[in-house]
């Protein structure tokens, strides 16, 4: 099909999905359908096999997280059309329903401003009418837990404090890259990885100029490893996710537009009261990190030196020519990890961890006016609220080691009198805010914290 009749497709359906106990292989049909065919895609995700399989029961479970990772893991499709009509193949709960609702919604919001799309926040999802039998409890709140772990500071801060408080973490990825390895071999732990193949139909249409844009990959991510706890008999999923996550970066059409929408919040009580409702799990997922901003973490994570030489944050590096590059050294995401560890840290370790020296880069200045709401809104990238930038620098401000750095003077002319009235009376180092961390998670990370 021609890709100039992309726009002209109607509706995207689910056709069917498999899972292949002997390999590991689910795989999830999608299909984009309009007045001159149909589209099909198909991907395949690959799940770790344990070394015992799974009872009825909980091959039952698994199989209603599967059916949730099929309808959200869609969302990669859907984008290249963006039809009115979205058709979930079974009747859902409530519950399921709302999670459904929002990926394809707020989840997508970004992609919706950045391709003028105003119609996609107000997408409603057509279900099938019918009673969804209800799933069998799974109370798995004692087992090991599953650790997400993608290479940054935040998802080391929660890896060590599980295994501090003697959790005996499972560390987890998806489609794990060198970095990945290099934090899982400096931990010690032995980790768990499952593999998503997207299937190369799709890189061909966005080739030829199919509509494109940020997804929600980690609600998908999400999934993926609460599937693959199940099917390894472990215990909860733990994220790192912050409370900085849930911040907007900008307001358009009267809705919020989040670029972390899948790691803030509100997705992540969606996605537990859609795994609870739908497939039974008690304490299926969580993110440890939640009452802390990302200041904060930056603090702990000078804790842990044994990763100064693995650590990334960077998402540009992992496609750098150089399988050695952890950081591109100029992105909001480097400037913003860089400008949150230097109070922490004597200057030396954190040049010697990015390699360079951000904050003695004049040609630096533009960029961190970004990140701290001066020039603009808050960047599309995974970084802190404007005031943890804002009180970083002026910490940085008051240490002899930086103050004298040609960033941090420039920065410190810029910023308006009331963006410092509103950093003095911050919160940024006291935990806070709306979170689901059980309690005996909740007293590790006050440990941690002090």
């Amino acid at each position: 099909m021609p890709n100039g009749q992309l726009g002209q497709m109607a509706a995207f359906t689910f056709p069917s999905y498999s899972l292949d106990l002997a390999t590991g292989e689910a795989r999830f049909d999608y299909a984009l359908t309009g007045p001159d065919g149909e589209l099909r895609f198909t991907e395949v995700i690959t799940f770790p096999l344990p070394s015992v399989p799974p009872g009825e029961a909980g091959l039952a479970t698994l199989h209603r997280v599967l059916e949730l990772l099929h309808l959200v893991a869609g969302v990669s499709y859907y984008k290249a059309a963006a039809p009115p009509r979205l058709v979930a193949p079974a009747p859902l709960g409530e519950a399921a329903a709302a999670l459904v609702t929002a990926v394809y919604t707020k989840g997508l919001a970004e992609y919706a401003y950045r391709n003028d799309l105003p119609y996609v926040l107000e997408l409603v999802p057509e279900v099938p009418g019918g009673t969804v039998p209800a799933p069998t409890p799974v109370n798995n709140s004692d087992r090991r837990p599953l650790s997400a772990v993608g290479g940054g500071k935040d998802s080391i801060v929660g890896l060590e404090t599980l295994r501090r408080a003697g959790f005996d973490p499972v560390p987890f990825s998806v489609n794990p890259n060198h970095v990945i390895d290099s934090v899982n071999e400096a931990s010690g732990l032995t980790p768990l990885a499952a593999r998503r193949r997207l299937d190369p139909a799709l890189f061909e249409l966005n080739a030829a100029g199919a509509r494109n844009g940020h997804i929600p990959v980690t609600a998908i991510n999400s999934l993926i490893a609460v599937a693959t706890a199940v099917l390894h008999g472990l215990g909860p999923v733990v994220m790192s996710n912050e409370r900085s996550a849930s911040d907007p970066n900008l307001i358009w059409n009267g809705h919020e537009i989040n670029h972390q929408w899948s790691k803030g919040v509100e997705a992540e009580g969606l996605l537990r009261a859609a795994l609870a409702g739908h497939a039974g799990l008690e304490e299926p997922y969580f993110s440890l990190l939640r009452p802390l901003s990302e200041l904060h973490i930056a603090r702990l994570f000078s804790q842990f030196a044994r990763y100064d030489d693995v650590v990334t944050s960077c998402n540009a590096a992992f496609k750098l020519r150089d399988a050695s590059a952890r950081w591109c050294g100029n992105c909001p995401k480097c400037r913003f990890v860089f400008l949150a560890m230097a109070p922490f840290m004597p200057r030396e370790r954190v040049v010697r961890i990015f390699g360079t020296d951000l904050l003695d880069d004049a040609d630096q200045v533009p960029g961190y006016l970004e990140l701290l709401g001066i020039d603009a809104h808050k960047p599309f990238e995974c970084v802190g609220e404007v005031e943890e930038s804002v009180v970083a620098l002026g910490l940085l401000a008051e240490q002899e080691q930086w103050r004298d750095a040609a960033v941090v003077r420039a920065l410190m002319a810029a910023v308006p009198a009331e963006a410092w009235t509103a950093a003095a009376g911050s919160d940024v180092f006291t935990p806070g805010g709306t979170h689901f961390v059980p309690a005996a998670y909740a007293k590790a990370l006050a440990e941690l914290t002090g």
